[in-house]
């Protein structure tokens, strides 16, 4: 199975704005999708992490969006897209415990700031693409196998 193979998975899952409801459903979705692939337990786990991440950020920070799932034979990757408001300063954010979270959230047991970094600390490949005003992407790459392998 290659990128462009036909048995080649995406799913994409949307995700509301403040749906804290749901928020999780979609982590929990993906994760059971790849045990299901038989990806091997660590990278399912590390997924599932930065799925889950991904999602919060959805539900917390942004204006809704969704995720999508792409899996091939060599690797999984999650990309959070969204409809706003964007990021204004992509390194601020990346810093552990920074957040712009609500007192709300906050206390809601949400929002401590970990969102992006723990997804950086889970990806092989990490990239966030964000305009003020129309959104941002935030995808994911785990490599299955070694690339060129």
């Amino acid at each position: 199975m290659t990128a462009r193979d036909e048995h080649a998975l995406e799913m994409d899952f949307a995700v509301g704005r403040h749906d804290f409801a749901a928020a999780g459903e979609v982590a929990s979705r993906v994760k059971q999708v790849l045990r299901q692939l038989g990806i091997a337990s660590d990278l399912v786990r590390r997924a599932a992490v930065a799925t889950y991440e991904a999602e919060m950020n959805l539900v917390i920070h942004s204006n809704g969006g969704k995720v999508v799932l792409r899996v091939d034979s060599e690797r999984i990757v999650v990309e959070a897209c969204d409809l706003g408001p964007g990021i204004p300063d992509i390194e601020l954010a990346m810093r552990e415990g920074y957040s712009t979270a609500s007192d709300e959230v906050r206390e809601m047991g949400f929002g401590a700031g970990m969102g992006l970094p723990n997804m950086r600390r889970c990806s092989d490949s990490f990239k966030i693409d964000s305009s003020v005003g129309r959104g941002t992407t935030v995808t994911t790459v785990i490599y299955i196998a070694e690339p060129g392998s």
